[in-house]
């Protein structure tokens, strides 16, 4: 990559993460001592650029939502750096996050957990200004009602509780009171996944829109590639707790490199008959995902591959560009 491209890329960068762990520990004994760890964020560097979204796959137990949640400071990381616009958050107290959370906000996987169901539509969407803001109580609610037609909620429905509005209606709410603040970047965690299909078309494509019009960065968290491939221009394959493929979305689609990524889009039902269903089928991931605690020697996931050599057990393989700057993976085939 050439300075000049260097340079563009540093400037247009927002968030750089640096080498992030987040290890739990793991009690035992009278004494409650700590015996062992629970890696689920295991070393992990990556940036997301202004205006993009990055999303980031994996199966469950990978370790994409505390990464995310580390990312926004709402759980400590263990080790690593977190660059939020050029400054270095992962090092600050609570107290001190607390002035970036105006820029940095969360979409959760389940709406209704994640929405006090004391607090009427109103209080949930004004209270981010009541915290971050000295705004009159007149402004906080002329802010809310436009934020709820924004997202297609009506004005009117604004002192009803959650539990009268439908699931695809409760993740309106909670994306109207993440962006009333006008963030920069907007986390969002597997925001989907709990929604029927059809209504889950009409939630990304707002928040495509949303994107477009307030010049949002998103990190999109799912499980699911078709959803992720729908939104995201790179995307992240995460495997217990580590990135092992990230690349733009269409190279990441018609050529994929590492074998789970292969066999993560294998499992993509096929409708088009005449798709390539020969080479998509060639990688089938079997076995269960090993435990976080006692991770396999070298490369993570030898122990499902089809492809497994000698040096995957005593190597773990790092990110690297075998074809070209935008395109890395993290195996030895291609070392």
């Amino acid at each position: 990559m050439t300075r000049l491209v260097q340079k563009k890329a540093k400037e247009n960068t927002l968030l750089d993460v640096h080498h992030i762990k987040k290890y739990f520990p793991i009690k035992g004994g009278i004494l409650k001592r700590t015996v062992a760890h629970l890696k689920a964020v295991d070393d992990i560097s990556f940036s997301v650029y202004k205006g993009e979204t990055l999303g980031i796959v994996g199966e469950s137990g990978s370790g994409k939502s505390t990464l995310g949640r580390v990312i926004l400071r709402l759980l400590d990381p263990t080790e690593g750096e977190i660059y939020f616009n050029g400054d270095e958050i992962s090092k600050l107290k609570q107290r001190q996050v607390r002035p970036y959370r105006r820029d940095m906000q969360m979409v959760f996987q389940d709406p209704f957990g994640s929405l006090n169901s004391k607090m009427s539509v109103a209080e949930l969407i004004e209270e981010p200004l009541l915290v971050q803001t000295n705004l009159s109580k007149k402004d906080r609610k002329e802010k809310a009602v436009a934020i709820m037609e924004h997202v297609g909620l009506r004005a009117g429905d604004r002192l009803k509780y959650p539990h009268e509005f439908s699931g695809g209606q409760r993740q309106r709410i909670s994306i109207a009171r993440a962006l009333i603040i006008n963030p920069q970047l907007v986390i969002c965690d597997e925001p989907v996944s709990a929604l029927d299909v059809s209504i889950q078309a009409q939630v990304l494509n707002l928040m495509k829109d949303l994107q477009d019009e307030l010049s949002l960065t998103y990190i999109f968290i799912a499980h699911d590639l078709s959803v992720v491939k729908h939104i995201s221009d790179r995307i992240a394959v995460m495997y217990l707790g580590r990135i092992v493929e990230i690349a733009p979305k269409k190279a990441l689609y018609e050529n994929a490199l590492h074998p789970y990524t292969q066999g993560l889009l294998a499992s993509i039902p096929i409708i088009d008959i005449e798709d390539n269903k020969q080479e998509r089928e060639k990688i089938r991931i079997t076995g269960d995902l090993p435990s976080p605690v006692n991770p396999p020697t070298g490369c993570p996931f030898r122990t499902r591959c089809p492809l497994v050599h000698d040096r995957c057990s005593v190597e773990r393989p790092e990110l690297k560009r075998p074809e070209n700057d935008e395109h890395l993976v993290a195996c030895h085939l291609y070392t």
